[in-house]
C-alpha cells in the first residue's frame, strides 16, 4: 500500500502531564523551558491510525531487511513511527537495526521456560544498541543544518558504546563530534572507536556523572548539540526495538523483556515502542519488564523498593557493566513511569552474578557482553523466586557485543574475577604435539564430562 497520501507529524512535548507544552523538532531544546521537565517525541496518532493495524504489519514485514535505502535501515524502516517529516537525503544510516533475535530453545526448555530469546541490539554498525539512536538524532541534526540552523557540532557524555555511536554517525554525516569519557573507565575496544572516527576526545578525571553534568553545561551553547539520551530524539529510534521483538515473534508480545539499565533511556524507550503498537491495535497486551542493574550502580532499584516513593542518585561504585556504572541517571522519571504502566519489577546483579550468568548464557552459544550478564543474572533471580513463571516467554535485550569486551571475557575464564562458578571457567590447556599426549588430555575430559 502507498503512505504518501498521508502527512504524518511529530514534536516535542513536556513530559509533565500538567505542563504539556509542546515544540518543533527542529528547535535545539531537550527539557521544557516552562518547568524543566525531559520532554518526549509525540506523534499524531490519530493520522496514524488511518492505517489499519493489518496494514502496518504488512508494510512493516515488506520493509524488514530491505536492500532498498532507507528500508535498509530497521529503524527507518518504522519511518512514520520515528521521524515523519525528515527528507530521505538527509538520513545518515548504517544499516542499523533489523537485528537477530536469538533463539535460546535449549536453555529455556533447562530453565522450564516456555522460551528464552535474547534480542541481539549488539549486532550492528558500532557494536551496540546506541546506533539506532544516534541514526534518529544525527539524522535531524542534518536536516537542521540543511534547514539553516546554526549547529557546529554534537557532543555526548560516555561510558564508551555511545561515544562510538555518535562519532561514526557524525563522522558519516561530516559534522564535527566531541566527546566526553571517564577517564581509566572505558574499555580499550571502546576507547579506540570515536578516536579512530576523528572525534575530539576528553578523557575527564571524573565518573560517568560527572562528565554528564559538564556535556550538559557545554551544551547550553545552541552551536553544540546534545547527543545523549536525555535528547529525546534517540529514544525515537531505540523503540523501534519493541517492533522488531514482537515482529519476530510473529507478532505475538513476550510475557518478559529484560533490560539492563543505566541512565534509563532504553527501558522507556521499549515501553513507548509497546504503547505506540497497542495504540495502533498491532498488540492487545503489554509484556511485563525486567529492569536490571548493576549491584554496585542500582539506585531505581533502592527507589523501587519503596513503590517509587522517591528516588535518590547515588554514587555508583566500580562495576564490570561499565556502561551502566551511572548513579544519577537522567530518565529516571520516564522510566518509573514506564514501570508502573508495565507491572515492571527492578533487580539488582553483583559482580559474580553477572560473570556467572554471563558465561552460563555463553555455554549455550551466547557470547554476552557483561550488560547482558546483568539482565540474565536479574533474569534467573527472577526466574529463581518464583516471579518470572514456568512456561512463560522471556525476551532479554542485549546491549553490546561481546567482543568489546576481551578484557571481560578473559578475566573471568582466567580466574581474575573471584568468587564465581569454578565449574563455568574453561581454561586452555597445554599439550605436547604428540598423539598420545593429546588424547590422554581428551579422553580424561570426556571422561569426566
Amino acid at each position: 500500500m502507498s503512505l504518501t497520501k498521508y502527512e504524518f507529524r511529530a514534536q516535542f512535548r513536556c513530559t509533565n502531564e500538567s505542563c504539556g507544552k509542546t515544540y518543533p523538532l527542529h528547535q535545539v531544546i531537550y527539557s521544557c523551558e516552562s518547568c524543566g521537565e525531559l520532554l518526549n517525541v509525540e506523534h499524531d496518532t490519530e493520522i496514524l491510525k488511518k492505517v489499519s493495524a493489518a496494514d502496518w504489519k504488512s508494510e512493516f514485514e515488506t520493509r524488514f531487511r530491505s536492500p532498498q535505502f532507507p528500508n535498509s535501515s530497521g529503524v527507518w524502516g518504522k519511518k512514520e513511527w520515528v521521524l515523519p517529516s525528515i527528507e530521505d537525503k538527509n538520513i545518515v544510516s548504517s544499516g542499523e537495526g533489523a537485528t537477530h533475535l536469538y533463539d535460546a530453545s535449549r536453555w529455556a526448555k533447562d530453565l522450564g521456560l516456555g522460551g528464552l530469546f535474547v534480542k541481539q541490539c549488539g549486532i550492528s554498525h558500532t557494536g551496540s544498541f546506541k546506533d539506532l539512536g544516534m541514526t534518529v538524532l544525527v539524522s535531524q541534526v542534518k536536516q537542521m543544518m540543511a534547514d539553516g540552523v546554526p549547529i557546529k557540532a554534537v557532543a555526548c557524555a560516555s561510558t564508551g558504546d555511545t561515544s562510538a555511536a555518535l562519532a561514526s554517525y557524525a563522522a558519516k554525516a561530516g559534522i564535527p563530534s566531541i566527546i566526553f569519557l571517564p577517564a581509566n573507565k572505558v574499555s580499550t575496544a571502546q576507547l579506540i572507536q570515536p578516536v579512530s572516527n576523528g572525534a575530539m576526545v576528553l578523557a575527564l578525571e571524573t565518573d560517568f556523572d560527572g562528565c554528564m553534568a559538564l556535556v550538559k553545561e557545554v551544551t547550553k551553547e545552541k552551536s553544540i548539540y546534545l547527543a545523549n539520551s536525555m535528547n529525546s530524539l534517540r529514544i525515537e529510534g531505540q523503540k523501534t526495538i519493541s517492533v522488531e521483538i514482537t515482529q519476530q515473534l510473529g507478532w505475538k508480545v513476550p510475557d518478559w523483556v529484560v533490560i539492563p539499565g543505566g541512565n534509563l533511556g532504553n527501558v522507556s524507550a521499549l515501553g513507548m515502542g509497546f504503547e505506540l503498537m497497542k495504540d495502533l491495535g498491532l498488540i492487545d497486551k503489554l509484556p511485563r519488564i525486567l529492569l536490571a542493574q548493576a549491584k554496585n550502580a542500582s539506585p531505581l532499584y533502592e527507589s523501587y523498593k519503596k513503590g517509587f516513593a522517591d528516588f535518590s542518585p547515588v554514587t555508583a561504585q566500580k562495576t564490570l557493566a561499565t556502561a551502566i556504572q551511572i548513579g544519577d541517571p537522567v530518565s529516571v522519571k520516564k522510566a518509573i513511569r514506564i514501570l508502573k504502566k508495565f507491572d515492571g519489577v527492578v533487580e539488582v546483579a553483583t559482580e559474580e552474578e553477572l560473570s556467572n550468568a554471563a558465561a552460563r548464557g555463553d555455554l549455550y552459544g551466547l557470547y554476552n557482553d557483561p550488560h547482558t550478564g546483568v539482565a540474565l543474572a536479574a533474569m534467573l533471580k527472577t526466574l529463581e523466586r518464583g516471579e518470572i513463571k514456568k512456561g512463560e516467554t522471556v525476551v532479554v535485550v542485549s546491549t553490546a557485543n561481546g567482543l568489546k569486551f576481551t578484557e571481560f571475557k578473559l578475566g573471568f575464564h582466567e580466574g581474575k574475577v573471584q568468587g564465581v562458578d569454578e565449574r563455568l571457567k574453561n581454561s586452555i590447556r597445554s599439550c605436547k604435539p604428540e598423539l598420545g599426549a593429546v588424547m590422554e588430555i581428551l579422553l580424561g575430559q570426556l571422561q569426566n564430562s
